[in-house]
């Protein structure tokens, strides 16, 4: 099966999995929330939705391995021999979820020897699907209508306004730092704070140019995300400015990064190092 002939059944995989997400988040009785040895969250719309997606892969690409953050630890002598996989966060944003913010997603990325390939990004609660191949192009689609191409905005060094999108939880003082930094070079920082991956598919749609993320991810939090941005034309760097990889080592956390618009762009003449 061709790379763009698996965009579609995957976006019809994500829906399913909100649907499931769904079920929980309207029920009236509520849910229960579990914590986890990091001591983040876990539902049964995790669950669920975990279990739906990785029966679905599995049975449209039986070769191909999947990785989810709700699976078992699969150590790395055996993810490292590992070509090709599927990368899924099944409810990514699940604190959001919890505070009933509607700011949560379904997440599904193809990684290829380390680059990811391809992503998908559901948001069960507004019904908006973002869906990318790298080098084929992104498109963001809402449930019964048409889905329409989307793409960075390009950033030329004569503007004098940068669009920052920033978590709703994680800041600190190296983002501080990073915001002054901005605000010498820029007449107006504009910050937008976003819960989930949706961070990262504003900057596909050109609706802002940077996030800098200066505090822990895991692999499955970005790769859906990285893969519509990739295609949109913006890619996700860490701050040596190196093209963020997947399964390059034992564990899982991304290091720091920036999400970025318009990768022709000379951003490492902008951005401080060394946060």
């Amino acid at each position: 099966m061709q790379d763009s002939q698996l965009l579609e059944p995957l976006q019809n995989i994500a829906i399913a999995a909100g649907e499931e997400i769904l079920e929980i988040y309207n029920a009236s009785g509520g849910f229960e929330v579990e914590l986890k040895q990091d001591n983040s969250p876990l539902t049964e719309a995790d669950r669920r939705a975990h279990l739906l997606i990785v029966a679905r892969l599995q049975e449209l690409t039986p070769d191909i391995p999947v990785l989810s953050e709700e699976s078992e630890a699969i150590d790395y002598q055996t993810r490292s021999r590992w070509q090709q996989y599927w990368l899924v966060d099944p409810l990514d944003g699940t604190k959001e979820f919890v505070k009933r913010n509607g700011e949560f997603t379904v997440n599904i990325a193809l990684i290829r020897q380390g680059r990811v390939v391809l992503g998908v990004v559901y948001v069960p609660v507004t019904g908006v699907c973002y869906r990318g191949l790298v080098g084929f192009g992104a498109w963001k689609q809402k449930s019964g209508e048409a889905a329409v191409a989307i793409s960075v905005d390009r950033f030329a060094p004569t503007y004098d306004r940068i669009r920052v999108v920033a978590s709703r939880r994680h800041g600190g003082e190296a983002l501080a730092k990073l915001i002054e930094c901005l605000q010498t070079r820029f007449a107006e920082v504009e910050l937008l704070s976003m819960g989930s991956s949706l961070k990262i598919c504003l900057i596909a749609e050109g609706l802002a140019d940077l996030y800098p993320r200066l505090a822990p991810t895991c692999e499955w939090d970005t790769a859906a995300a990285h893969g519509v941005l990739a295609a949109a034309g913006g890619e996700i760097v860490d701050i040596d400015f190196k093209p963020l990889r997947y399964n390059q080592k034992d564990e899982l956390l991304n290091p720091y990064f920036f999400a970025l618009a318009d990768n022709t762009y000379a951003w490492q003449e902008l951005l401080p190092k060394g946060l």
